[in-house]
């Protein structure tokens, strides 16, 4: 059996990571953990009469080439726990994935990351530190990794990616689904110059309870996590805790106390995690204040941009500015107008605010 066609199967046999390294363990690879008797994987603690089923009907029935084509027309690899290209830091967690997907590439120099999270709803304060961070960070050359949800997530890749920094992002359903789906020009972006990663092959839905699992590989990969805008039990704070039980830095960005947003960005700082007044508390506490900001890099277009979308772009500036004033100031009518900042909001170099606000991004 071709090594990469068994691999591919262990990773689809519906067994957990932890049964997946246990079976590993004990057997040496995955071609040995296929071929292996009904006796032998019967005795293997924790094993149930299931799993071994899943396991001889993966071996059977499991289309190996589909899966490789789907992969190769998403543009996505798979990389195995065992390959040189398998992110190191992922190596040393408890239950990694015995298969990445990835698209884009990742590099060795990604270890010098930083996670970014927080609520999918966050307060208008809450998106522009999101973005500042991811921005700082990237101008440091430091590479901001999330999961690329709606919210805290997606403001701090379009802040690294408008600093021209690398963004990597973790998917909790397969490396082919986008999720949430106004977020598909966001993910060419990212996978442009950086990566996005999942455990999960083609075709995996969004369910809830992938989310979870996937935040130990958000904290895994990166040497400290930033929480922004948390409320009680947000997801983020999952995130928070396997950072801590990595081994990895906690920090958080206070907030008002008044929105319920932040309690559990204090809830936080109250259990010791290290509060963020700025870029350079994360810096300093990870070792790498020495680095220096890069400014002289310009934040990268679109070429393909319409005439409108141009001139509505040069005039928008980085802080907000009312529509009616950005009607004014481009000279266009108001259709174009509206036409121009919907389609540039789409393609990630505006952002909506309330109000009728808006301000560039990158």
């Amino acid at each position: 059996m071709p090594r990469m066609e068994s691999w591919l199967k262990l990773s689809h046999s519906q067994l957990s990571p932890r049964k997946q390294h246990r079976l590993l363990e004990v057997f040496g690879d995955p071609a040995a953990v296929l071929s292996a008797t009904t006796e032998a994987l019967s005795q293997i603690g924790g094993l149930t009469e299931a799993d071994v089923a899943h396991l001889r009907s993966v071996n059977r029935t499991f289309a190996v080439a589909s899966v490789q084509e789907k992969l190769r027309a998403a543009g996505a690899v798979a990389t195995t726990l065992r390959d040189a290209t398998y992110p190191r830091p992922l190596r040393n967690i408890a239950d990694p994935p015995v298969v990445l997907y990835v698209r884009g590439q990742w590099h060795d120099s990604d270890e010098r990351s930083v996670a970014l999270v927080g609520t999918r709803r966050p307060t208008n304060y809450g998106r522009v530190i999101a973005e500042d961070i991811g921005a700082a960070l990237a101008q440091r050359g430091i590479v901001v990794v999330s999961g690329m949800a709606a919210g805290v997530d997606t403001a701090a890749h379009r802040g690294a990616l408008g600093a021209s920094g690398r963004t990597i992002a973790v998917f909790g359903c397969g490396i082919d689904v986008i999720y949430p789906r106004e977020n598909r020009s966001l993910a060419r972006d990212i996978a442009a110059s950086g990566a996005l990663l999942s455990e999960y092959s083609c075709g995996v839905k969004p369910d809830p309870w992938r989310f979870p699992a996937r935040n130990r590989l958000l904290s895994g990969l990166t040497m400290g996590t930033v929480v922004i805008e948390a409320p009680e039990n947000s997801g983020a704070l999952i995130t928070a805790d396997f950072a801590a039980e990595q081994g990895r830095e906690v920090f958080a960005v206070p907030g008002s106390i008044k929105t319920g947003k932040s309690k559990g960005c204090h809830a936080l700082i109250q259990d010791g995690a290290k509060l963020v007044d700025g870029v350079e508390d994360i810096l300093s506490e990870l070792r790498l204040d020495s680095v220096p900001v890069v400014t002289d890099r310009p934040a990268p277009l679109p070429a393909d941009l319409s005439p409108a979308e141009q001139c509505v772009v040069r005039v928008l500036p980085f802080s907000e500015m009312h529509v009616d004033e950005v009607i004014r100031a481009a000279g266009l009518s108001a259709a174009d107008t509206n036409a121009s900042l919907m389609l540039l909001e789409i393609k990630g170099i505006v952002r909506r605010l309330p109000g009728g606000m808006f301000l560039r991004t990158r």
